[in-house]
């Protein structure tokens, strides 16, 4: 007796099978049926589904937080910029100012 051979769908596939029933109101069974796949596993993609899809909203947040962080370290070498632009103002003042015999 030969193993029955399940059809491989992608998680393109899948999505627009669950598109059928959750958005279109077409029947699980019917749906189903015509993909040659069992109603249990239907639900079983259903759920992970469901339970993975705050991951997609999750990648904007952590593009948010990359965003933040390269404006961070932006404003960072900024300020080391002019710290260091500053340290040479000075250090040309003070110079200046002993040339000219000031206390």
């Amino acid at each position: 007796m030969g193993r029955r051979r399940y059809r491989q769908h992608s998680a393109v596939d899948k999505v627009a099978i669950l598109r059928r029933v959750l958005l279109e109101g077409q029947a699980v069974s019917k749906v189903c049926e015509e993909h040659d796949l069992s109603p249990t596993l239907f639900y079983a993609w259903q759920k992970q589904f469901f339970e993975n899809g705050a991951a997609v909203f999750a990648t904007d947040a952590r593009g948010e937080k990359r965003d933040l962080e390269r404006h961070v370290e932006e404003l960072e070498r900024r300020l080391t910029k002019k710290d260091a632009v500053i340290a040479k103002v000075t250090e040309e003042f003070v110079k200046l100012k002993n040339e000219l015999g000031e206390p």
